[in-house]
């Protein structure tokens, strides 16, 4: 059973809680017993608890007054009530105030789990819902890892090799080459696939308000803490937590960090109960790690640990021969998003795009061929689409208007070559002429066995 789930039970009656106890833990529930209502308090203020069986009538505080101070801090708490013969009405008003279902007495085993498992069931609906609500708000997209560069093939075998292990990854770039991507590329090779893959942007959040989101708070907390928060590390229970841009979080929020990481356990603001989270953890920085160590703006010690396989994303400018395959992908996207004819670069846009160096990385190169789609009206995109995306000046030096045709022609076929590093095949496709009309040019040109092959 994954994690263990961990139950309550709270009944004065002692035959009732014993009976209940044995039934669970044959079944690899992890169960704790309480008599009185203020005993269920203090358990709840110790641990976090999946499923509470609750008896209603118990001396001192009634089942119902302990139902709605428990729903009031820990919403997520699933409720079973349990109840006697004549008291249904007592359930019924029990479950206007958020217990989920309850138990007549007498049950049985079979009941009791099954009333269980119901309960396991809603809450784990309930978080599947808070996590979906949270996935809409990233605004992260889910898209290939484009390329054939010899850069990026390393960079997907060692993606290959870690993802199987629950081992914590690195991952280092500068911004805009696609660390969230792979970072969730990872999760999707891994067993915990259909588990969730939740985003932390370290670069975004309030620091004040980060603890918060990360371990989620209490109700009173602080300040305009009306309601409890699960946060982002419970979202992420059985699945894969990213800490994207995490050199940006303070030295006070990196030490419960490493707590959380080491431990496995969370507690939320303004509580001390202790919550058991399963999760694999990924983070990116566009950051020396190890030069920020040796500055004293990030623990070394959380630096070990989330640097126990370290991938480095190479930037854009790297693997130039990637950028003809990224430009198509988004063109095609782009082209179906916004409903325009466009199917193709002419070969003069595709030799500005490669030989522009993308300080932004993937991410400006898709921004680029997005406002190229919008400003298209028919099925190629020309010089004049370059100029109107503001890519003006990228393009300017490719044609002198008072050289002969073939002198510009044979000065961009070589421009070309060379930003393809003499690899004919890549040039002849960026081009759109084929391999061997490529190389009858070069010998005319008498370039055949020039440094450009």
């Amino acid at each position: 059973m994954n994690n263990r789930q961990r139950i309550l039970i709270v009944d004065d009656d002692a035959a009732i809680r014993d009976a209940c106890f044995q039934v669970l833990t044959r079944r690899g529930y992890e169960v704790d017993l309480a008599a009185t209502a203020r005993e269920a308090l203090e358990h709840i203020g110790k641990f976090e608890y999946d499923v509470l069986l609750l008896d209603l009538k118990m001396p001192g505080m009634h089942g119902l007054e302990l139902l709605k101070q428990i729903k009031e801090t820990n919403p997520q708490i699933e409720v079973v009530i349990i109840t006697a013969y004549g008291t249904v009405q007592n359930a019924v008003e029990a479950m206007k105030l958020g217990a989920g279902d309850f138990l007549q007495k007498p049950f049985g085993p079979e009941e009791l789990c099954l009333a269980v498992r119901k309960a396991l069931d809603r809450r784990r609906l309930t978080l599947e819902n808070l996590y979906l609500r949270n996935a809409l708000e990233e605004k992260e997209g889910r898209i290939n890892i484009i390329g054939t560069s010899p850069a990026i093939k390393q960079v997907l075998e060692l993606a290959q090799m870690v993802a199987p292990t629950d081992s914590t990854v690195l991952i280092t770039g500068e911004s805009g080459t696609g660390k969230g991507l792979l970072a969730r590329k990872i999760h999707e090779m891994s067993p915990r696939q259909k588990g969730p893959f939740v985003t932390v942007d370290c670069g975004t959040l309030v620091p004040t308000l980060f603890e918060s989101e990360i371990f989620g708070h209490v109700k009173g907390a602080f300040t305009g803490a009306t309601n409890h928060k699960i946060g982002k590390f419970e979202l992420a229970n059985g699945g894969t937590i990213f800490f994207d841009e995490i050199s940006n979080i303070s030295t006070d929020i990196q030490a419960k960090l490493l707590k959380a990481v080491e431990d496995k356990e969370i507690s939320p603001v303004g509580s001390h109960r202790l919550i058991r989270v399963n999760v694999r953890i990924i983070a990116a920085t566009n950051k020396n790690l190890e030069t920020e160590v040796q500055k004293g703006t990030f623990r070394g010690d959380l630096f070990y640990r989330l640097n126990v396989v370290s991938i480095h994303l190479p930037p854009l400018r790297e693997r130039k021969e990637d950028i003809p395959l990224l430009a198509r992908y988004f063109l095609e996207r782009f082209a179906r998003k916004h409903h325009k004819p466009v199917e193709d670069f002419s070969p003069e846009v595709l030799e500005a795009l490669v030989s522009y160096n993308w300080p932004g990385n993937v991410r400006e190169l898709e921004n680029t061929i997005e406002r190229l789609v919008i400003f298209a009206k028919d099925s190629l995109l020309t010089r004049k689409h370059l100029h109107m995306a503001g890519f003006k000046e990228q393009v300017e030096d490719i044609i002198d208007t008072d050289l002969p045709l073939e002198e510009v022609e044979k000065r961009y076929i070589l421009r070309v070559l060379n930003r393809c590093q003499g690899n004919k095949s890549q040039a002849a496709k960026i081009l759109r002429i084929d391999r061997k009309t490529l190389r009858e040019k070069l010998r005319r040109w008498g370039c055949l066995d020039s440094k450009y092959l």
